[in-house]
């Protein structure tokens, strides 16, 4: 008997009626699924309209730029509404497909349960599992993508009552839907600040917004952005300056959605040389990213911040209207000046550039009034945020105690990682 056999589980927290029943067994993924390689084409094959449509890792977040294809395949190479799918490279993880009959590509997997299985505690146990590993594989930073022989060979944990995998997968399933509707809730929101915002700003080639306070009047003038306010150059640290405590350093990671997020911190020793220390509102803004697309993302620092300084990559916009500039830096006027900032192979913004964007302002009672009446839905926005973060801290919590969790695992440290070491990653 190997050592996977003769070691069993019991979940901390277990429904009622399984109580007594038998212990978890130790499994793999491949003795649970059949993960199935998706098409593999050439760039001539991708086609700008076609019979199927071509579903990609980036379709997953997005329904734009899809590519199509007619051609006739066996039939395991399409997936349809409901099936299961593993995307394997990048932003790799567990999806349940909810579209029509498309032609999956050579990143996806499509995994088949086996007769033991549930579909939707399967979909549970790879989402746990690979969230498990992306945390313990370079903290999940960089590129990563798994092979197919690694995950079937991956070690799991499962009860052998299908009808416990289906209580577990229903109670999460549950939460996922309350997580769902507070989602949708929370982009509800923003679609209307946005709209809001279209109103509230003049559009391109006008000076004066289609929706304006009755008590103001008279054009708003062209201003550029260093009669606003003024830089404030980030922090230049070494690995050696790294603490697990000690004065913040903002990066990139920390603006969520236009929002300061604390959950990847970095801090360095208090008396770091350089540290220009960030001040409640301020505007944080990425300057240089490896994404193109993190460049110009900004946050207003808001009070009861921590002392904190920010990184190089970061500067931060210091201005006596705040936070009209704050909801400048979202219009799309700040959008487009960014964009042609970077051009096609550059992926900073020149502070010098910066500070001569143009935009059209009013008096200052004026930008009062419209930052006033968007702060009031960005602090519905940010609750809203907290809400949703504190629903998945709580799915997160509540999946600890329903599945295995180190310590107590069915796989040993060795097993575990060599597990992670077959995830392969790249800066």
């Amino acid at each position: 008997m190997n050592k996977l056999e003769e070691k069993g589980l019991v979940p901390k927290l277990r429904f009622s009626e399984f109580k007594d029943a038998p212990e978890w067994s130790p499994t793999t993924f491949g003795a649970t699924a059949t993960f199935i390689n998706g098409k593999a084409y050439k760039q001539e094959e991708l086609l700008e309209n076609g019979k199927y449509r071509v579903l990609r890792v980036g379709n997953f977040f997005t329904n734009k730029e899809w590519y199509f294809s007619d051609l006739e395949l066996d039939e395991n190479k399409y997936c349809d509404n409901g099936d299961l799918l593993y995307a394997w490279s990048a932003s790799f993880g567990p999806r349940i497909w909810l579209g029509e009959k498309v032609i999956y590509h050579y990143h996806i997997w499509k995994v088949l349960e086996k007769k033991h299985i549930d579909k939707n505690f399967l979909f549970i146990l790879l989402d746990y599992e690979t969230e498990r590993m992306k945390a313990a594989t370079a903290n999940g930073l960089g590129l990563m993508h798994i092979t197919k022989s690694s995950i079937e060979n991956w070690k799991c944990c499962i009860p052998s009552s299908i009808e416990e995998q289906k209580k577990i997968a229903n109670s999460l399933s549950s939460l996922d839907e309350l997580i769902s509707a507070h989602t949708q809730k929370f982009d509800t929101l923003k679609a209307y600040k946005k709209g809001l915002m279209q109103q509230l700003f003049p559009a391109e080639g006008e000076t004066v917004p289609k929706l304006r306070f009755p008590e103001f009047q008279g054009e708003w003038r062209k201003t550029q952005l260093k009669k606003l306010g003024e830089l404030v150059s980030g922090l230049t640290y070494s690995p050696a300056d790294v603490r697990d405590s000690g004065l913040l350093v903002l990066r990139s990671s920390n603006v969520k959605n236009g929002i300061i997020s604390l959950k990847d911190n970095v801090y360095v020793t208090p008396n770091v040389k350089g540290a220009n220390l960030s001040k409640a509102n301020d505007i944080l803004i990425c300057v240089r990213n490896g994404s193109k697309a993190l460049i110009g993302k900004n946050a207003l620092i808001p009070e009861g911040m921590p002392v904190c300084t920010h990184g190089a990559f970061m500067t931060v916009f210091r201005s006596p209207s705040a936070k009209f500039v704050f909801q400048l830096f979202q219009t799309n006027a700040y959008q487009k000046q960014v964009d042609a900032d970077l051009g096609a192979t550059i992926n900073s913004i020149n502070g010098r550039h910066f500070i001569k964007y143009e935009f059209y302002v009013p008096e200052s009672f004026e930008q009062q009034k419209i930052a006033d009446c968007l702060s009031s839905i960005d602090e519905l926005i940010t609750a809203q945020s907290h809400k949703i973060d504190a629903l998945k801290v709580h799915k997160q919590g509540l999946m600890q105690q329903l599945f295995p969790t180190v310590g107590v695992d069915c796989i040993d440290a060795e097993d575990r990682a060599t597990q992670n070491a077959e995830v392969e990653v790249s800066a």
